[in-house]
């Protein structure tokens, strides 16, 4: 996704622990996202639940968005 655009969580993929660190972050299914900075590399930003989370590739990559 681009900065600006807007997304509803629809699932998460991964293990225990990484399913634990998202809800924890606000990251659940039905929670409205929006990309702050996206590079195309390195961290990401994420606004959910009006907080401001910065993402590895690899985390952001195991959240399945719908635009």
């Amino acid at each position: 996704m681009h900065p600006g655009e807007r997304g509803v969580v629809v699932e998460l993929v991964g293990g225990r622990g990484l399913l634990c660190r998202m809800a924890s972050l606000g990251f659940t299914p039905g929670a409205e996202v929006t990309i702050v900075q996206n590079f195309g590399r390195g961290p990401l930003i994420a606004l959910v639940r009006d907080a401001r989370i910065a993402l590895g590739r690899g985390e952001a990559g195991k959240i399945h968005v719908r635009r």
